[in-house]
């Protein structure tokens, strides 16, 4: 393989590497550890992962250069239209190669929780929220995602006051917290009868999934819960038992985490991820005390109100999407709200990707 993959990647160290793995997995100790094993075992899968795009790369441009040189000696233009589909399919791995390699976080790689609170607004704001679930969920449909409704809370009259899912797959938390923040919807409202224009706010968490082998302490005593019945989506078939689960934990500081999850049919299965989610947001609450990096990757503590959103979407008087810390724009709305987010992570990411090396 050749070493010339663009500069992204260092390919003859990362194949060293990947030898030295090889080598070290075949000893007869290697599982005497088994923690460091697994590590080391992602580690190898991950280089592997790189080392396997990066000859996919090179193998479709010279496919590409053979069509070419083809192309020309035939006066060939459907051989020619081959060259260029193979080059713009290499270009387009080398991309989201690139754009892998900015997430360098130590929980990019993770599964996420993502809580959309409605804010100012009332029914506006509850309908604006939904739009916003379903917006992000079809993004993470598009990505090859799972995701489950671990809470939900209707609105009053219209869409939802709170919920939270769950996502599963690679690189969810990675990706997904460009969206971290309050997001402010104008456009002119259906549910007012006069036609006017009303400006809503919401706002979306994303918070990484924490692996077991973190340690948040919970104090048992401090642990309550309560059962009731599941209602609203995603709980419609769980209805008819208090199968859906409800943590209080009370914290030294006086204040209280609550979490929910009503996504199954089993008791005991709500329970477990409710304790995963409230790890998770002990987690999220310890970290924010020890690094002022948090500022950057969770905004969603902001207040949902006018002057704190990330993101503004305008469907009225004219259409545009716009990221207020990044710039980038989108004339196209309804695209937008379908799921389209890869323009506005990718900005996120070469954003802080550019912090980073000016720091």
């Amino acid at each position: 393989m050749s070493s010339s993959s663009g500069g992204i990647f260092d390919a003859p160290a990362l194949t060293e590497r990947l030898a030295e793995l090889d080598h070290l997995s075949a000893q007869q100790s290697f599982w005497d550890d088994p923690d460091k094993a697994n590590v080391l075992l992602q580690e190898r899968g991950g280089i592997k992962k790189k080392l396997d795009g990066l000859e996919g790369i090179l193998s479709l441009l010279d496919d590409g250069e053979v069509m070419c040189d083809m192309a020309v000696e035939e006066a060939d233009l459907d051989t020619f239209n081959e060259a260029k589909s193979s080059v713009d399919k290499a270009e387009k791995k080398l991309a989201t190669m690139e754009l892998e390699r900015m997430l360098g976080g130590a929980h990019d790689p993770s599964n996420c929780f993502i809580s959309v609170n409605a804010g100012a607004g009332g029914t506006e704001s509850q309908d604006w929220a939904s739009m916003l679930l379903r917006m992000l969920t079809r993004y993470c449909e598009k990505r090859g995602y799972k995701t489950e409704i671990t809470e939900y809370q209707d609105g009053a009259e219209a869409g939802l006051s709170r919920a939270t899912i769950r996502v599963e797959g690679e690189y969810a938390f990675g990706y997904l917290k460009a969206e971290n923040g309050v997001h402010r919807l104008v456009r002119i409202s259906p549910f007012d009868s006069a036609n006017r224009r009303h400006t809503s706010f919401a706002s979306v968490e994303v918070m990484p999934e924490i692996d077991d082998d973190i340690e948040i302490e919970i104090n048992p005593a401090n642990l309550s819960m309560e059962t009731f019945r599941a209602s609203g989506a995603g709980g419609q078939h769980v209805n008819k038992t208090n199968s859906a689960v409800r943590l209080r934990y009370a914290q030294e500081d006086g204040s209280e985490v609550i979490v929910e999850c009503q996504a199954e049919r089993s008791q005991h299965k709500n329970r477990a991820t409710a304790e995963k989610l409230l790890r998770t947001r002990l987690y999220q609450a310890e970290l924010n005390k020890r690094s002022e990096e948090r500022d950057l990757l969770y905004a969603g503590k902001a207040k949902i109100d006018f002057g704190s959103q990330i993101r503004s979407y305008v469907l009225q008087p004219y259409q545009m999407v716009k990221d207020l810390r990044t710039r980038f724009e989108s004339s196209n709305p309804q695209a937008v709200l379908d799921g389209d987010l890869d323009g506005f992570v990718e900005a996120f990411l070469l954003m802080h990707a550019g912090a980073g090396q000016a720091e």
